[in-house]
């Protein structure tokens, strides 16, 4: 049976069924416990969760990594003076409406305000707690004006939100407005709707996507368990069509900060073809103090990577640093001490090794 044409895509249905409140979220897991706390949590925060995402939640409590993303957590109430809504200061590197410029050969657009879920650790909470919008057509012209007029931009990522939820035609107007300046050669498309909404990657929506290569798209796998078949699906769609996928990882607290997990979702990811590209500290934004961790656990965690997986599944550790200081990666210090003639090295299992340098 085909489907009705006047019948909105699967996407869409998904989307329109998505659990919006505490209560509905109670609904669905009776057993849930709902504190006047995490009420308080939801004002600040919103909460958007599709059936889909839910799906994974395998205890409603907040040990479970999916539940944990995605439901509103009273400590989200603890306010530290170094937290703040805007902890990259991108509204002050905001040329134009709706366009970030940080650095100097890449740009960002805001394309949407709209989000499949709200994750509790979103550093974009002041876009996507605000009612759904989208890039006007006036402030996409002016935002390829400034491209033009900065040649030195030669990477745009389109971000939000999510700018998969764009209808295709509206995303394929946008991206069709970027390509058309000629000094951007590469495009990026930030979305986590690979693995909470994968069912929006239809046939016609990456046939859409391709005709705008070289296009990458970046995604944000924290967990092994979000690697779903119909994500690997969704995946395999892009690339086999030439359309590379990169993911994002973000460290938390309770989901993700140990080397089992880390392993595990590398492994996964690099054997679906989606490349472990980042494995990011925790940006300070509100409301994401209980889900911080050290920068020794990430640093931890990269030293046990090495020497157990393959360069191509070992993502950069970074923290992207407060104001206008950008992205610092961070590597364990193999470098244990030198002396006139080489240098003292330790491996991944401590191993002590000697590395001279050329006599010349």
């Amino acid at each position: 049976m085909t489907q009705n044409s006047h019948e909105p895509p699967e996407w869409k249905r998904e989307l329109d069924s998505s659990i919006r409140s505490l209560d509905a979220m109670q609904r669905r897991f009776p057993a849930m416990v709902v504190t006047a706390a995490m009420r308080r949590a939801a004002d600040l925060f919103p909460m958007s969760v599709t059936p889909y995402y839910a799906e994974l939640v395998q205890r409603p409590e907040f040990d479970d990594p999916v539940f944990a993303q995605c439901v509103p957590d009273g400590r989200e109430l603890q306010a530290p003076s170094w937290l703040s809504s805007d902890p990259l200061h991108e509204q002050n590197c905001s040329p134009a409406p709706f366009l970030v410029h940080r650095y100097p050969d890449r740009a960002l657009i805001v394309a949407t305000s709209a989000c499949a879920t709200y994750c509790r650790h979103c550093t974009r909470k002041r876009v996507s707690s605000t009612p759904d919008s989208e890039i006007p057509d006036s402030a996409l012209d002016a935002c390829a004006g400034y491209l033009r007029a900065h040649p030195g931009i030669d990477d745009v990522l389109i971000s939000g939100g999510d700018p998969m939820l764009l209808d295709d035609e509206r995303l394929d107007r946008i991206l069709g407005r970027i390509r058309d300046v000629p000094s951007v050669k590469a495009i990026r498309i930030a979305t986590r709707t690979l693995v909470n909404l994968p069912m929006r990657f239809t046939p016609e929506a990456v046939a859409m996507l391709r005709r705008h290569a070289p296009l990458f798209v970046n995604t944000h796998f924290n967990h092994p368990v979000e690697v779903t078949p119909q994500a690997v699906a969704a995946a395999a769609r892009l690339v086999d069509v030439g359309i590379p996928v990169a993911n994002q990882t973000v460290l938390l607290r309770g989901v993700n900060d140990s080397e089992a997990v880390v392993e595990a979702l590398c492994r996964k990811l690099f054997h679906n073809r989606i490349r472990p590209y980042y494995l990011f500290q925790c940006d300070l934004v509100n409301g994401i103090e209980h889900l911080r961790t050290p920068l020794a656990t990430g640093l931890r965690i990269m030293k046990h990577l090495r020497g157990r997986l393959s360069g191509m599944a070992i993502p950069n550790f970074a923290v992207d640093t407060p104001g206008p200081g950008g992205k610092i990666e961070l590597l364990p210090d193999g470098i244990l001490r030198a002396d006139d003639k080489g240098t003292y090295l330790s491996n991944s299992r401590g191993d002590v090794i000697y590395y001279p340098d050329p006599e010349v």
